[in-house]
């Protein structure tokens, strides 16, 4: 099946030098390029108090063969690194070497450097003196480690609005799925209610610190006391978090918290599990291997204790070391940081409200307190041609779909219905917010630019597309 969207001529088809764009020349197709390359006078300015990112001069070419500096959208996907944490990883390089694996000088200060980094991660989620630090791949594999972990007859609780990676590793057999929430105090009374009912040996509540699809944040601190009332533990899923806002496990009193550095600023394949450690320790190894173990014999294998019990093979300690030279820029910069993404949603929001058509989804209300994620739809328009046409003809990033949170959408979107995601970070600014509500604006009133046609197998796509946006490979 094939679908056209026509479009309406804009002024805008073939634009000249603009504040927001430079007019590329009339080559065949326009390569794509980096804003540094462009007049000095082009090149945005940045908030001086906020950490950079590697991002901050990258341009991109729209269909109206201009290059405008990169709009993103998309920080609760994955964030560009930030400058301090591509530092560390440069100065980490030419030292490194294997972890805990040898006497040479490399292996010796990488060693100690994957410690430390540990130490830094823990202290940046107020972890306790006797918690431990387990460096992963990423939440996904944080939450999984623990359902692994999780002993034998404890009921997990998860609210269907959870992202997969918090919904799914428990198993149905020992998982209750609460219902999605309308409102804070409506997933407390929920969670109370599961709670009551349980005659569970043990009980594990999961528990999300920013909803992954609207940004709400979920009410911490109420339901890890609830959990608490009735003896349960609690793990905070902080993937959409901990880029956001501090989190202090010690004064929570929750038990877990997973996030990831790939949505932290450091997009090098690490995550982490901080935590209460007995669990761990009495659960066979994650990934059984070298490193985990402390001796092997013929009959019988001693695993170590701590981190080391789940943490098999060679870890990924540039990836660590990346995690913790994020946690200690964003420690630094948390107020900024909230000051920040706070103004630019709300900038945001009174835009997209100010847009007929435009509807701004929310679960638990409103009112809830957000961490920069505005999610929308728009009236004739398939999310997925709303993203395409943003990223063409404006240099925006967004991102479309149900976003790894299937249950939650089907439930305030209407089965397999999808929406647009706008998520604010350290590489958004201002005037790319100014943008973003210009060409929503712009495709409700006119629509698109260009031609787009959808394809079952291919999705939507632009016709007379005259850009090239084939990148060599860096090596």
């Amino acid at each position: 099946m094939t679908v056209q969207a026509t479009h309406t001529q804009h002024d805008t088809a073939t634009p000249s030098s603009t504040e927001s764009g430079t007019a590329v020349p009339r080559e065949p197709r326009a390569a794509l390029r980096v804003v540094r390359d462009l007049p000095p006078h082009r090149v945005p300015q940045v908030q001086a108090h906020l950490p950079l990112t590697v991002a901050h001069e990258l341009g991109v070419p729209t269909v109206h063969r201009t290059v405008v500096d990169a709009a993103n959208f998309d920080h609760g996907a994955t964030t560009p690194a930030l400058v301090s944490v591509r530092d560390a990883v440069d100065a980490a390089l030419p030292t490194y070497g294997s972890v805990h694996r040898g006497a040479g000088l490399p292996s010796r200060v990488t060693t100690g450097w994957f410690e430390q980094a540990r130490a830094t991660v823990g202290e940046f989620v107020g972890a306790r003196p006797d918690d431990e630090v387990v460096f992963t791949r990423n939440t996904t594999d944080a939450l999984a480690l623990l359902a692994h972990c999780v002993p034998r007859g404890t009921q997990v609780f998860a609210w269907e609005s959870a992202h997969h990676a918090a919904l799914l590793p428990w198993g149905r057999r020992n998982c209750t799925r609460l219902a999605v929430p309308n409102s804070a105090s409506d997933a407390v009374q929920l969670l109370r209610s599961a709670l009551a009912a349980s005659d569970a040996r043990g009980q594990l509540v999961v528990v999300t610190g920013a909803c992954n699809v609207t940004g709400e944040v979920w009410p911490v601190r109420e339901l890890v006391a609830t959990a608490k009332e009735y003896g349960a533990r609690t793990v905070i899923d902080a993937a959409q978090l901990a880029p956001h806002r501090e989190i202090d496990l010690a004064d929570l009193g929750a038990d877990w918290v997973a996030f990831s550095g790939h949505k932290l600023y450091a997009p090098y394949g690490a995550g982490v599990l901080v935590g209460r450690r007995d669990w761990l320790d009495l659960a066979s190894p994650y990934l059984p291997g070298g490193g985990a173990t402390a001796r092997v014999r013929h009959q019988r294998i001693t695993w170590h204790s701590g981190a080391a019990r789940h943490e098999g093979g060679t870890p990924n300690a540039v990836g660590a070391i990346a995690l913790a030279a994020a946690c200690a820029t964003l420690r630094r910069h948390h107020e900024e940081i909230e000051r920040h993404e706070a103004a630019l949603a709300d900038q945001l929001r009174t835009g997209l409200r100010s847009i007929p058509g435009v509807r701004l989804v929310s679960v638990l209300g409103e009112d809830c307190p957000n961490v920069g994620v505005v999610t929308f739809t728009v009236d004739g328009y398939d999310p997925a041609l709303v993203s395409l046409v943003l990223s063409d003809e404006y240099g925006i990033s967004v991102r479309d779909g149900r976003f790894c949170a299937h249950l939650l959408c089907d439930s305030i979107l209407g089965d397999g219905s999808t929406a647009v995601r706008a998520s604010i970070g350290l590489a958004t600014r201002a005037h790319h917010v100014g943008r973003l509500v210009d060409g929503v604006r712009r495709l409700v009133e006119a629509g698109p630019t260009l031609d787009y046609t959808y394809d079952e197998s291919t999705g939507w796509t632009a016709a007379d597309d005259p850009r090239d946006l084939s990148v060599p490979c860096p090596w």
